[in-house]
């Protein structure tokens, strides 16, 4: 079984629901669908296939370094880093809090990053691209050279067009529609 494949399947039972009442999303919409991200992407079955199918990714931007907004982005960090490592290549990762250090430094970037290194912004799930964008502004404020988001899946809900005016490209390695397609499905051997 190749490795998107084995990671969607993971994704689809461990993080996909749908509930008729809907859920309210960070974006403050309310949708019939969420993708709990973490409860797959916190796994050990998940992140190597994670970390090689990002870096199938992200190797084009030559990234020196990665990294997004905690929460949902820090075991893509990882995962790609690892990956990196493994390889035997350099990258820095970084996680992008969500406010200010209260003491000490007090940054918003955490991580042995340094102006003028090429980065990539990673996101578990884009909706609108609001939480990418934000990882963008103060990966930019700290001087980084941001090249893309990559994300796991696109809800399909105007995040590429907002990350897109911002002269980025958005690599998603799902869609939301390959999981409203599964709804129906007796066995994920049908995908």
């Amino acid at each position: 079984m190749d490795l998107k494949k084995k990671l969607f399947e993971l994704l689809y039972e461990r993080s996909f629901l749908y509930r008729e009442e809907g859920f309210k999303l960070a974006s403050g919409k309310v949708s019939p669908y969420y993708l709990d991200c973490k409860k797959t992407t916190l796994s050990s079955k998940a992140l190597p296939l994670i970390g090689k199918l990002l870096w199938e990714e992200a190797q084009r931007f030559m990234p020196q370094a990665v990294g997004g907004l905690t929460l949902g982005a820090d075991p893509l960090v990882a995962a790609l880093c690892f990956e990196a490592g493994l390889r035997g290549l350099p990258l820095e990762g970084f996680i992008v809090r969500k406010e200010a250090k209260g003491h000490g430094t007090g940054r918003y970037l955490e991580g042995n990053i340094s102006p003028g290194m090429r980065a990539v912004i990673l996101e578990d799930v884009i909706t609108t691209g609001g939480s990418s964008l934000k990882a963008v502004r103060h990966a930019r404020d700290a001087g980084l050279e941001v090249k893309a988001v990559l994300a796991l899946v696109d809800r399909d809900e105007g995040g590429r067009e907002a990350i897109e005016a911002e002269g980025l490209e958005l690599v998603s390695l799902f869609h939301i529609k390959e999981f409203l397609a599964c709804l129906n499905c007796k066995s994920l051997d049908l995908i």
